[in-house]
């Protein structure tokens, strides 16, 4: 064989062998998402635009599912019950309804509220706490957490927990019935720390029942059931469920469903871009229009 034959043979050999190690030659080739790159998107795209992301997020939940299948179960799980809370939960007004174990099966736990700067209440964390109060009188055994953590700019030893419990136990409620947890600033962090101490310390509890104002029930409840979904061995077999609600009402306030999507997206790892969400930094144009 001469050698301009040779040297042309070998060439495109050379080629062919790249273009097998390709997708397909002539075609771009995609790197797989990551898991968190698609949760990101999907949760976004349903705290932006509701409803109408719903053929979008069944894609995503597809392709989360290809890339990680018990995740992707996890997700389509905390997807419906998003998609369903606004129609489906209902709000008990001032304590909690009847019909709820009568056991230490039953935890209430009250959501906190930012401090005065000096460390007391606002009068929105005390009416939560008259709900509290009330709920826990018509349910004696039921454990009661009190969930936030230092929020007072001029006094650093006071906790929006802390500051809960010394109040409902000058109000005569037994101390021992009440769990102090301290160290959460958000609601996404309510959940995951009360969900650490009750299956490590308290593991009878196997019923929530949220506490809060009523515009936050939706939030809290969506979060505390999301991180027992996203903590269960295997989905539908969760340690704890949300059962029910107290609400006092509020005169004012809200929370969106992009600030859901945030919180959603702290659950699941990823503080920085929730932190975007919850200051509005966060550019949702980012991510691919909906189709």
């Amino acid at each position: 064989m001469k050698r301009n034959n040779m040297i042309c043979f070998a060439a495109i050999t050379a080629a062919v062998l790249i273009c097998g190690t390709l997708s397909g030659c002539g075609r771009e080739t995609s790197k797989p998402r990551n898991a968190r790159e698609i949760i990101e998107e999907m949760v976004v795209d349903y705290g932006s635009y509701g409803e109408e992301a719903s053929s979008r997020i069944k894609e995503l939940l597809k392709e989360l599912t290809s890339a990680d299948q018990n995740l992707g179960k996890r997700w389509e799980k905390i997807t419906d019950q998003w998609m369903s809370i606004g129609k489906d939960l209902k709000l008990n007004y001032e304590v909690l309804p009847d019909g709820l174990p009568e056991t230490e099966e039953l935890c209430i736990v009250c959501l906190g509220f930012q401090l005065e700067p000096d460390g007391t209440m606002r009068e929105e964390l005390l009416e939560r706490l008259k709900v509290v109060l009330k709920s826990a009188e018509k349910y004696p055994k039921a454990w009661i957490v009190c969930t936030g953590g230092g929020t007072a700019s001029e006094n650093k030893s006071a906790t929006e927990a802390g500051e809960m419990a010394k109040w409902l136990i000058e109000k005569g409620v037994d101390e021992k019935r009440i769990i102090v947890e301290d160290n959460s600033l958000t609601t996404a962090q309510n959940a995951i720390f009360t969900y650490d101490i009750l299956t490590t310390q308290h593991p009878k509890v196997k019923k929530i029942a949220i506490v809060s104002s009523d515009y936050h029930i939706e939030t809290g409840t969506l979060l505390f059931n999301a991180e027992a979904v996203l903590r269960s061995g295997v989905p539908g077999n969760e340690n704890l469920e949300v059962v029910s609600n107290a609400a006092w009402k509020a005169p004012s306030g809200s929370l969106s469903a992009m600030f859901q999507a945030g919180a959603l997206i702290e659950l699941s790892g990823d503080t920085e871009t929730a932190f975007e969400i919850y200051y509005d930094n966060y550019d949702i144009h980012s991510l691919p229009p909906l189709k």
